[in-house]
């Protein structure tokens, strides 16, 4: 059989005081005399009082519990986002939720969230998602949310957001340096931002350096591997085939890659390959990109994590806040 748990109107009852009294005490108010705080305490360590958590949460309005949802913690970018996060919020529950870069499931994660009513929401978007109504209904009870990485299109936010279209930039610089001409741009998916700033610096970069613009070398993908090896295919069906090609992440270039040796093509002498996301594992790997674009998933994370902080303790109209993070073109000798 379960212990009684005892209460504070039974503390109070064999003390001989009120409820008031007892709270108070049990929370050191100075308002309560010492002698009658130490027989409070005394006694509530007797009978083995523990503060009931539902309790705490309707009189402070919090509950100390974070939600974060992102696409996939699988993917080595977002899990050490979550770690900077957990490092950064110490003291707080984390929930994790992984929308699976579905736009019903993050919706779905969001409505937990709210039912559960978090003190805050750290976010990064699906692939499928447009419109951002339900982060919309989290703010408007009160809960802050914060986007990292995957932010929001063309609405007012609290973003933490590496400068993807510079990164973009250097990377065709980069490729060109080499001698390269015809590079193709295997993108994600087209409603994400981070995809519209890969493609804006691919663009940029191509046109400053007078490199040929070509329809056919410039494809979006749905970061699957099945459709990402049919993009790539159709790529590689041209005549010429493009001498490098850029992709969404390093995730992607690996699917790339993967079909690129299926028909025969050696990576990064016949088709360069190169990437964003730069992802630890890749050193691991035989055939990695030439280069990858360092976006500091930890620094996301930690800034992400220290902002939402910010907006729980000092609750407000607080201006949407827009953080940016360095990026850096990361060049492996080994992928050549």
């Amino acid at each position: 059989m379960p212990k009684h748990q005892a209460t504070i109107k039974e503390i109070a009852q064999q003390l001989g005081v009120s409820i008031s009294t007892v709270s108070r005490a049990l929370q050191n108010n100075p308002r309560i005399g010492l002698r009658t705080r130490e027989r409070v305490w005394e006694l509530a360590k007797q009978l083995h009082y523990r503060p009931n958590p539902a309790a705490l949460v309707l009189k402070k309005k919090q509950t100390h519990t974070i939600g974060v949802v992102l696409p996939f913690l699988k993917e080595e970018f977002f899990s050490t986002a979550i770690t900077a996060i957990e490092d950064a919020l110490q003291g707080y529950n984390v929930v994790i939720s992984q929308s699976r870069d579905s736009l019903e499931r993050e919706k779905g994660a969001l409505t937990t969230f709210l039912s559960s009513r978090v003190d805050g929401v750290i976010a990064s978007i699906s692939a499928e998602t447009h419109h951002y109504l339900h982060f919309k209904e989290l703010e408007n009870f009160g809960i802050p949310v914060v986007f990292f990485d995957r932010v929001p299109r063309n609405v007012p936010a609290h973003k933490i957001r590496s400068n993807i279209t510079q990164a973009a930039k250097e990377m065709v610089d980069f490729l060109a340096h080499k001698g390269l001409e015809r590079i193709a741009l295997l993108n994600g998916p087209p409603q994400l931002e981070v995809a519209e700033e890969r493609q804006r610096g691919y663009l940029q970069a191509m046109k400053e350096r007078s490199l040929p613009i070509l329809p056919q070398l410039i494809c979006s993908s749905d970061l699957s591997r099945e459709d990402t090896q049919t993009k790539v295919h159709y790529l590689l069906s041209h005549d010429p085939k493009p001498q490098a090609i850029i992709t969404f992440n390093d995730y992607v270039s690996l699917h790339a890659i993967e079909k690129a040796r299926a028909e025969g093509i050696i990576p990064n002498q016949e088709v360069y390959f190169a990437s964003f996301a730069n992802l630890p594992m890749m050193e691991y790997v035989h055939f990695p990109p030439i280069a990858s674009v360092e976006q500091f998933a930890y620094t996301m994370g930690q800034k992400a994590a220290e902002l939402l902080l910010q907006l729980i303790q000092n609750p407000g109209d607080t201006p949407y806040q827009e953080i940016w993070v360095k990026t850096e073109l990361v060049v492996r000798e080994s992928g050549v």
